[in-house]
């Protein structure tokens, strides 16, 4: 699993200091590029010499309680699945060990014209360094 932390912007709030809806998916995309950058993965290099590059291709998002201005959040991930071309990662975004939001997102690898491709060369085995052992919670 990997976690990152942050903290409840106002830009991120309304008018009564909760957090909108959209934000919950902008703090998941930060947790999954950082999870990206940790393993090494040169998706800059893969867009600029023309092979493709990660996109969200099914999302589901479950909201349970709403995180409010100034609040210290975490946002793990955990890789569950990983295929050939695409790979899902559970997220939850915490408030210490109070859920608040949690999602199942499945990334593909697609060609610049959309198609679906195979993880570039070497990439699949970082990607598996990360994976959660079957059964794991």
């Amino acid at each position: 699993m990997i976690a990152i932390k942050d903290r409840v912007r106002f830009v991120e709030t309304d008018l009564m200091g909760v957090v909108h809806h959209s934000n919950y998916l902008r703090w998941f995309e930060r947790a999954r590029s950082e999870m990206i950058r940790q393993l090494d993965l040169d998706q800059p290099g893969a867009i600029a010499e023309g092979r493709g590059a990660y996109a969200v291709t099914d999302l589901a998002i479950r909201y349970l309680r709403p995180a409010r201005l100034g609040d210290a959040v975490i946002i793990a991930s955990r890789m569950t699945e990983l295929r050939a071309a695409s790979w899902r990662v559970e997220q939850k975004a915490l408030r210490g060990d109070m859920v608040l939001a949690e999602a199942s997102i499945r990334i593909g690898f697609v060609t610049p014209d959309g198609r679906p491709a195979r993880h570039p060369a070497g990439w699949y085995e970082k990607l598996q360094t990360v994976l959660a052992p079957e059964g794991a919670a």
